[in-house]
């Protein structure tokens, strides 16, 4: 049987198919494939470029010209795109939709810094609700383009404006404005930035010798222009005034007592177009020196690149052979070092296979800690709700009033572990966890729940049994308190004092209704558990109009890098 199933193997693919397997070469034949390639059209176009007029130097130009300008449009349509996209990533703020403007412009002023842009907010009569040049509440005025603005509201997509004169930033600006839907305070929001930032574009690109060039917007006005060009923002290019002509041709054009030869580029996002011009003269000019200079280097040039491509290739050949062994050491689960290699490309594999050996020796921890830590926490989870049990049933006057009680504290469990499981070893953050476990009881009227509080991140244990805490506290709310009668609120607050965790829990309500004085599975979370387990303070004060619970925990043991002994064997 055995010798029968290792005579009927499947062949491998090439022995299938009748071919032999496909020789590979080294990296020497590619090297010197391409500088063969690279090198004799190059060569051949030479000797042709001998033969060739002026016009034939002209068509290089042109070339390279149009190439140029069309690459410095790209670099602005990517400009006004990033824009674009930052203004839709603004608009989905829920501090926008919750018109809390003031958080809306903190916010974005954090966003945008270093970017060069600032944030507008109009609403629909084009006043300024905010504009992140100058601090919030600053008396502003109506926007300096209103037509743009009104285009934009009717067209109801992203709208670039051309430049004007910006009241506020007192210089010449552009603005790209998005309309803002479902929003009765905000109708615009739009992203401004200095005419002259658009100057970056036009040094991304080197263009030809002799050559300038402007970007302007629809009404030929110059939005920024190439150093030696002789024109300042917001003058008016006296070049390609009629927007009816292809933009593609090549037009000469009388300037400043001289022709000159223009190259045009257009947006089809902006409707801004890039400008190049240069004297004819040096558009004719002949080139043919240099081509037969060309000619005259070009067997040296072959000679040349032909050894040093068999020298890289050596180097090349080292260095991928390295690669290979440092693969196989990962592949293995050993530890890979980066190693400086002498090509930048290599040299960047070698980094990334060393921090693969890095991340994969992390993750097998992380593996076998998060094994441990689901054993343990499994263990606990049983321990927790088997005590959740009992003393669910202490206080059940009848079974469907316990199968209620306890469903709706393992709920309250699962939302804790949710936030747990969501944030793993980073920790929960207290905001979230009160939020979700007082969601499910609050008042339709949110003006009658407030949290507050700075940033504070819980360990596992610390996000179960405060979790359990603020579940009972709000079932107590509905049965005793705030959210059992309408006219009630509830403050949660918290605040971190020297080594220590102050939180505060505030029931006020308009009479206090009767409850029972047994101690129950609440009581018990809220004292021995989060007092005993957490090492916490736990106090009761009752007040005329209400209760109130305060907890002080040391830090030490709701820290997510310093989980305390588990509290749920206790």
């Amino acid at each position: 049987m055995i010798n029968s199933s290792s005579n009927n193997a499947a062949p491998p693919p090439a022995a299938r198919s009748g071919r032999a397997p496909q020789r590979s070469l080294s990296v020497a034949f590619y090297l010197f494939a391409s500088a063969l390639v690279i090198l004799l059209p190059a060569l051949v176009v030479s000797l042709v470029l001998l033969n060739r007029n002026n016009q034939a130097q002209e068509q290089v130009v042109r070339g390279l010209t149009d190439t140029t300008v069309q690459a410095i449009g790209q670099s602005v349509e990517r400009e006004i795109a990033g824009m674009i996209t930052t203004l839709r990533v603004l608009s989905t703020s829920e501090l926008l939709n919750d018109e809390l403007l003031k958080e809306f412009n903190d916010r974005s002023v954090t966003a945008l810094a270093g970017s060069g842009a600032y944030l507008i907010a109009l609403n629909d009569e084009f006043e300024q609700l905010l504009n992140t040049r100058v601090p919030f509440g600053t008396a502003l005025e109506r926007t300096s383009d209103p037509a743009t603005a009104a285009r934009a509201l009717e067209r109801k997509t992203p709208t670039v404006s051309g430049l004007f004169y910006g009241q506020t930033a007192e210089r010449w600006v552009f603005n790209v404005l998005l309309p803002i839907a479902d929003n009765d305070q905000v109708s615009l929001l739009a992203l401004t930035q200095d005419a002259r930032n658009m100057a970056r574009a036009l040094q991304t690109r080197q263009l030809p010798t002799g050559w300038q060039a402007a970007l302007v917007d629809n009404a030929n006005l110059v939005i920024a222009a190439t150093p030696d060009a002789g024109f300042k923002t917001g003058n008016v290019l006296p070049m390609r005034q009629q927007l009816d002509q292809a933009p593609e041709e090549w037009r000469r054009e009388p300037f400043n007592g001289q022709q000159v030869v223009t190259a045009e580029w257009r947006s089809g996002l902006s409707g801004w177009r890039v400008i190049a011009w240069a004297s004819s003269e040096a558009v004719d000019r002949p080139l043919g020196d240099a081509l037969l200079w060309l000619a005259a280097w070009g067997v040296i040039i072959v000679v040349a690149a032909g050894l040093l491509a068999f020298l890289i290739a050596q180097r090349i050949g080292l260095s991928v052979r390295g690669l290979r062994r440092d693969a196989q050491r990962l592949g293995r689960g050993e530890h890979v070092a980066a190693k400086p290699y002498p090509v930048a490309e290599i040299a960047e594999v070698s980094r990334a296979l060393a921090d693969a050996s890095t991340a994969r020796q992390a993750a097998d921890r992380e593996v076998r800690f998060l094994m441990r830590e689901v054993a343990h926490r499994s263990k606990n989870q049983m321990t927790v709700i088997a005590a959740m049990a009992r003393q669910t049933a202490r206080g059940a006057e009848d079974v469907p009033s316990y199968v209620q009680a306890f469903e709706r504290r393992i709920l309250g469990l699962a939302r804790s572990t949710d936030l747990l499981l969501t944030h793993g070893r980073a920790g929960v953050a207290l905001r979230e966890l009160v939020e979700s476990q007082i969601a499910p009881f609050s008042p339709p009227d949110s003006s009658r729940v407030s949290i507050t509080g700075p940033a504070v991140r819980l360990n596992m244990q610390a996000a179960q049994i405060l979790g359990m805490a603020v579940h009972e506290l709000s079932t107590n709310a509905v049965k005793y308190g705030a959210f059992g009668e309408d006219g009630g609120t509830l403050a949660v607050s918290w605040t971190v004092v020297d080594d220590r965790l102050d939180f505060v829990w505030r029931e006020t309500v308009p009479r206090v209704l009767p409850g029972s004085k047994r101690v129950g599975f609440g009581t018990t979370v809220l004292k021995s558990m989060v007092g005993h387990s957490l090492g916490a303070e736990v106090e009761c004060l009752p007040h005329p109009t209400g209760m109130e619970w305060r907890f002080a925990i040391p830090l030490h043991a709701i820290d997510p890098e310093q989980a305390p002994a588990e509290a749920a064997g206790e």
